[in-house]
This record gives structure tokens, sequence and C-alpha cells, in this order.
């Protein structure tokens, strides 16, 4: 009897294991969908955007690297950039502790007129493999999965260090948008890690 609850309980970690790999999309993977709230309340889907070039970006704004890509705006002038070409922007917080109020007050201090969605579960990140703050994706007109990774060359935490940085995000976006291959199509994310529920 022992012997096959050892077997049962190698099968299921086997199959936690399979699950937890599987959580990690990689490029060309079709994008995980989902459905959360923004900061206003408002509910977003990824197929809400089909058709659509969609940048998640993974947020907290208690991240000094996340703080680092807003306090002058770099990040909402980089987010700016792409209004009008069918580029739609989505901050995720996969926070354990974050709440709708909290984005929407971090969305006013911040000017962030874009929606930052309430992930507080983490399921969503989980399901990307969201592993820091930020956490950038870039998924294609059919649903897949086109950059992933660091948002620049520059792991530095000094805003200085934006201006000097290659932007591996506006990289990839613009060769999207000229319809060619992203040449860059994954790199190591940097930041703090993502602050997911126990």
């Amino acid at each position: 009897m022992r012997s096959v609850n050892l077997f049962v309980a190698a099968l299921m970690m086997v199959g936690f294991v399979a699950n937890f790999a599987k959580a990690d999309v990689k490029v060309g993977d079709m994008a995980p969908s989902f459905t959360l709230e923004d900061q206003n309340g408002k509910t977003h889907s990824l197929s809400d955007y089909a058709g659509k070039v969609v940048v998640l970006e993974w947020f907290n704004d208690e991240c000094p690297y996340v703080q680092k890509h807003y306090k002058e705006g770099h990040m909402n002038a980089l987010a700016k950039q792409y209004e009008g070409k069918e580029v739609v922007w989505l901050a995720v917080n996969s926070s354990n502790f974050t709440a709708n109020d909290k984005n929407k007050s971090i969305a006013e201090k911040w000017s962030i007129d874009r929606p930052i969605l309430n992930d507080a579960s983490g399921a969503t990140g989980k399901a990307y493999g969201a592993k820091t703050t930020p956490d950038m994706f870039v998924i294609g007109t059919d649903g897949k999965v086109l950059y992933k990774g660091a948002i620049d060359n520059n792991s530095d935490s000094e805003t200085s260090s934006i201006a000097s940085a290659e932007n591996h995000v506006a990289k990839a976006l613009d060769e999207v948008l000229a319809d060619k291959p992203v040449t860059k199509a994954e790199t190591k994310p940097y930041g703090c890690s993502v602050k997911y529920a126990k």
C-alpha cells in the first residue's frame, strides 16, 4: 500500500512540475488569456484586443526598478510613442497586496493613463511566468508572444541609466510594426521579484 501511495505522490509531483513548467510562456506560444479589472473597475480581457499588438508590463509601484522608469515619465513617454499604431499597453500588478484603489492612486500620482490591471491572486502572472517588475511581453496580432524579458539592457536602478540603454521593447515593437521578425526575442528580465500571494 505504501508503494502505491508513493507512486501516486510521484505522479502528482510530476504533474505539478509539468504544470509549473507550462506556466513559463515561451516566445512563439499563444499568450494565455485573462480577464482582469483595471484601477477604475473596468474589465479587460486579452481577447478584447484581438488583431492588435499588446504590450504587458508587470508593475509594482513600490519597486525601485519600476520607479526608475516612471519618476521622470519615461515609461509613459514610451507607451505614448505607440499610441495610434494599433498597440495596446497594459500594466499588470500581480502583487498580493494590490487593490484597485491603490492602483488608481498611483496612476493619478504618476500620470498613468493606461490600465493597471489587478492580478492580486497572481494567476495571470504565474500563467505568463512573470518573474520581475518590470517584466515585459509583446504579443502579436495573432495572439502569439513575440518578445519576453527586460525592458532594456541596463539593470541599474538609477533613472540616469535610461538615456544610454537599448530599449528592447521599443526595438521589438518597431520590428513587429514593420512586419519584420523580432531580432532579439528574449532577454533576461531584471528588477524586483513579483510579490505573489503565498
